[in-house]
């Protein structure tokens, strides 16, 4: 049924189905069944293809629950020598494609100029392929060295039985395997057949490469697997899909989410040349989850067409109860909300108490206003049906949720999930919109329809007024100062629309306490912190960071107020707050911190490494220079997805404008693997905040979204960011992800540096607002 679409279909029948499967704890590692996969890479059959293998009740397991499944990880080697590496993540800019292989063919000795990666199409026998959530390191760091190692293990046994040797007197260096005290040594081209018939082994037998050992990993200057193809054009993104006999679809949506067609009038549209059909969609019903939003779809030859047919529509709309929405109204119903806050988060001491015999109250609201995630490239899909289901090529993040809603919307029973093939292209930004592929439901129901190829095409204007959209946030802070100006008391206090409404419209609560809330790492002796309820009219997702955005930019913008109120360097004040080194115990405070889905042990809270990069940030800014009159820095520092970053950010004022001068930050990500795409990842996360914190502002009124194009909701201009500076901790801790992290911190070290150069404090979102950009 189509009110099915999006509603992970995968999770509950497979487990349901599977796990009492005998071999659902097995880890299996064995050369695999070759013919499928070889086909599909176009490499003869004698290459060696190795996969990390589990059962499937593992799989599906994992799709709940990253830790409890290794994905199939294919390595394949040709006749001729080229490996092949699988990459399950998709890339978006950050550069995946040119990480998680890297880690293959470093511990593999495989020469990068002999590698070839291959996306993976959307499946279950990969695993998760969610690529959000700074995750995708994180999550296959010791799996994907693993492949490598046994792949290079296999290479050296091929080496010691050809020479009647043993393995001891080989080594695999440089794509070759290589005889000790003697100058023989084989290509990987003369090792595949015999290494494809060798014992594949046991994963507690690899010796994995040291540090020291390492070719890539670490390094810099590791060639973009996709840079040929970016700087000629030819890297091909959802919006670049041509096959043939394939149409064009764009689609006049209700201006109000839950609404629906009343009437429509589509003369006009048909006699538009080059337009073929009109197709109405059906409405959309709650929950809201990764549906199609209904309205009417033009089918024409080319993209003009199709748009200029979608102008000509006359539709009247019944915009449903959501038509009530006003946003700036809606601030008020936020404030009442925290006035009796439904939920306490984390409680340590007697705030109250701390409050009433407190020498200094400082308190202060801030506000962070709505949020779009405005890849460069908005939404495609194209979809054809074949003779026994459909095939799509898009630009998703989450290819097998893309593959569940099109099974929803045609109906497609999970036995022939196989049947629908998820195609994954390069993504041009993705931000958390692409992992919501309502817009691949729709290419997927208009091909059923009409019969023939479509690719459906968002507009900037579909994707800025049709999105989901990072809900805007009121927030509360005070804090208590004793008489020597150290904090005895910390409240923070937040609403918003809740992420979970999407999911269920019963929804008030915000779900996401643990993105810089409820997890903030001071070491105060009374805490509370609070959350209040209100309803969602919008379609609320998760935009680069989350709410990590709005509770930094609050949480960290306070510090450096008490930091004033206290009389004291806010550098120097924030290390004193965060206090000694420890592992933050969140349990003592009946706190049940996610940890961004791992546990505490592994990836701690850890103190030590928080303040490491606030005073390496300090150290290269030159923290507390002499700066010019009308010039001011400002520092913030987060933890997020458990990596740390602290940024200083330097400013000017020009005639009553703020003019950025430096951006520099400190990062730990553990253990780096691939320094440039760590530096790039902090330059757009400055230049993704910049906008942010300028412009960002979605506003709704009658619940329509009032923002159309760049030209009212703007990004910052090249012309408006400075030198950015990346300082990567040296750290031998697992290595961590960067896709987000440096976000956080952006917003409050700007308001925090403006306040330092005028005197000025700005609590809200947008800046814009207030003339100074």
């Amino acid at each position: 049924m189509i009110n099915n679409i999006g509603e992970d279909l995968d999770k509950d029948w497979l487990i349901d189905e599977q796990l009492n499967d005998p071999t659902a704890n097995e880890t299996v590692i064995k050369n695999v069944s070759r013919r499928h996969f070889l086909k599909g890479l176009g490499i003869a059959s004698s290459s060696m293809v190795l996969g990390i293998q589990l059962s499937p009740a593992l799989a599906a397991a994992e799709n709940n629950n990253e830790d409890l499944f290794s994905p199939d990880v294919f390595v394949s080697i040709a006749t001729d020598g080229q490996v092949t590496i699988i990459c399950h993540r998709s890339e978006m800019g950050q550069g995946i494609r040119s990480t998680l292989p890297l880690l293959v063919a470093d511990e593999l000795e495989a020469d990068w100029k002999r590698v070839t990666v291959e996306q993976a199409i959307g499946d279950q026998k990969y695993g998760s392929q969610n690529t959000d959530g700074s995750r995708s390191v994180r999550k296959n760091y010791q799996k994907l060295k693993e492949a490598g190692a046994i792949a290079r293990t296999m290479l050296q046994q091929a080496a010691a039985k050809t020479w009647k040797v043993k393995p001891s007197v080989v080594t695999i260096k440089n794509h070759a395997a290589r005889l000790k005290d003697s100058t023989q040594s084989l290509d990987f081209s003369e090792l595949v057949s015999i290494a494809a018939t060798m014992p594949v082994p046991e994963r507690s037998s690899l010796k994995l490469k040291t540090e020291k050992e390492q070719r890539y990993i670490g390094k810099d200057n590791i060639p973009l697997v996709d840079g040929k193809a970016f700087v000629t054009g030819r890297a091909t993104f959802g919006f670049d899909v041509d096959i043939d006999d394939m149409k064009v679809a764009v689609i006049a949506r209700p201006p109000v989410v839950f609404g629906k067609v009343k009437s429509f009038d589509a003369r006009e549209t048909l006699e538009v040349p080059g337009v073929i059909k009109i197709v109405e969609l059906p409405a959309i019903t709650p929950p809201a989850v990764f549906k199609m939003l209904g309205g009417i779809a033009v089918i024409a030859d080319n993209t003009y067409a199709a748009i200029k047919g979608r102008e000509k529509l006359k539709i009247e709309w019944d915009h449903g109860k959501n038509a009530s929405y006003d946003s700036k109204a809606h601030e008020q119903v936020f404030k009442q909300a925290l006035e009796k806050p439904s939920t306490v988060v984390r409680k340590r001491g007697d705030f109250n108490q701390a409050k009433t015999s407190a020498n200094k109250v400082v308190e202060a609201d801030y506000y962070v206003g709505g949020l779009i995630h405005a890849p460069m490239e908005p939404p495609a899909a194209t979809a054809r049906m074949t003779d026994d289901g459909v095939e799509v090529w898009t630009c998703t993040q989450t290819p097998q949720t893309a593959q569940n809603n099109v099974m929803g919307v045609l109906q497609i029973p999970k036995e022939k999930a196989a049947s629908v093939e998820i195609n994954v292209t390069l993504l041009g930004g993705g931000f958390g919109r692409k992992s919501k592929p309502d817009y691949v439901a729709e290419a997927a129901y208009l091909a059923n329809q009409t019969k023939m190829p479509i690719k459906v095409l968002w507009t900037r204007e579909d994707e800025v007024q049709h999105g989901y959209y990072h809900s805007p946030s009121y927030q509360k802070l005070a804090g208590t100062l004793d008489n020597n100006g150290k904090v005895t008391g910390w409240y923070h206090g937040m609403v918003n629309h809740p992420i979970g409404a999407t999911f269920n419209p019963a929804a008030k609560t915000a779900g996401s306490a643990d993105l810089g809330q409820g997890d903030m790492m001071y070491d105060v002796p009374n805490i509370l912190v609070d959350l209040g309820d209100t309803d969602t009219f919008l379609r609320i997702g998760w935009v680069r960071s989350v709410t990590n955005i709005n509770n930094a930019f609050a949480a960290s913008s306070f510090v450096d107020e008490l930091a004033h109120a206290a009389g004291k360097d806010p550098k120097d004040f924030l290390l004193s707050l965060i206090g000694k080194d420890q592992h933050v115990n969140f349990a003592k405070d009946s706190y049940k911190y996610g940890n961004y889905g791992e546990p505490l042990d592994k990836y701690p809270a850890d103190t030590a490494r928080l303040k490491r990069v606030i005073e390496l940030v300090a150290e290269k800014s030159n923290w507390g220079k002499q700066l010019p009159k009308g010039h001011g820095m400002g520092i913030a520092a987060h933890r997020s997805f458990c990596s740390y970053v602290a940024t200083v950010v330097e400013v000017s004022m020009d005639n009553g404008r703020v003019k950025l001068e430096a951006i520099h930050s400190a990062v730990d990500v553990g253990r780096a693997l691939n320094p440039d795409r760590i530096r790039s990842q902090m330059e757009g996360s400055a230049i993704f905040s910049a906008s942010l914190a300028f412009y960002g502002d979605i506003t709704a009124k009658n619940g329509v979204v009032e923002q159309s194009n760049f030209h009212d909701y703007q990004m910052a201009r090249m012309n408006q960011i400075p030198d950015i500076h990346t300082y990567i901790v040296e750290s031998d801790e697992l290595p961590t992800g960067i896709g987000e992290p440096g976000v956080p911190p952006f917003s409050p070290a700007l308001c925090n540096a403006i306040f330092a150069a005028t005197g000025e404090r700005y609590r809200r979102l947008p800046l814009q607002q207030f003339g100074i950009v």
